[in-house]
């Protein structure tokens, strides 16, 4: 693309000169992105993984997995690690319109930020979100989406990497809430 400045020069209110720049021929998503956040100027190192999980409120013959895909991703940037992941899920289309509640009491996904190490890996900061209410409010094909704020973390030298999972508790089953994990980001 053909960015091209154009200086003008107008007396400011003071009666100084002021330069001012105007871009002539960029388009609204260069404007855009020139002005984004400084945490989507990152460079994110992501990890993408899915699972089929069982309805275990349901033991009937209508189909009722659900499927999750999670997008793990952690950046880095000086003294500071940058976290945040994407999930995306697929209820059976019978479950659209319905109260999630008949399903689960609670659903909750955790955002783990851990450094590597020798051993076992130590984890440095969580943040848990209530995924409940966006699965209730899954489309007419029980489809959606839900994407965690991105955490910041002031961390030292080491490699760092964001993990997270889904907690489901599951009605009329008394077990309390399952645990489902996914492929973690990789390190930077």
């Amino acid at each position: 693309m053909n960015v091209r400045r154009i200086p003008s020069v107008r007396l400011s209110p003071t009666g100084r000169k002021a330069v001012s720049f105007a871009l002539v021929g960029a388009t609204a998503a260069t404007v855009l992105t020139a002005m984004a956040s400084p945490a989507s100027a990152l460079s994110w190192k992501c990890n993408t993984s899915s699972r089929s999980i069982d309805d275990r409120s349901y033991s009937g013959p209508a189909p009722d997995n659900i499927d999750i895909k999670v997008k793990n991703c952690v950046a880095r940037s000086g003294s500071y690690v940058y976290a945040k992941a994407t999930m995306s899920f697929d209820f059976p289309p019978t479950y659209a319109g319905g109260d999630i509640g008949n399903t689960m009491t609670g659903a909750t996904m955790p955002l783990y930020v851990k450094r590597s190490d020798a051993g076992a890996d130590t984890l440095l900061g969580t943040k848990t979100y209530n995924v409940r209410d966006d699965f209730q409010r899954m489309n007419g094909s029980g489809n959606g989406t839900f994407t965690t704020s991105t955490t910041k973390k002031k961390v030292g030298s080491g490699r760092f990497y964001t993990d997270s999972a889904i907690k489901i508790n599951w009605v009329n089953d008394g077990k309390g809430y399952f645990h489902y994990g996914f492929e973690a980001s990789g390190t930077r």
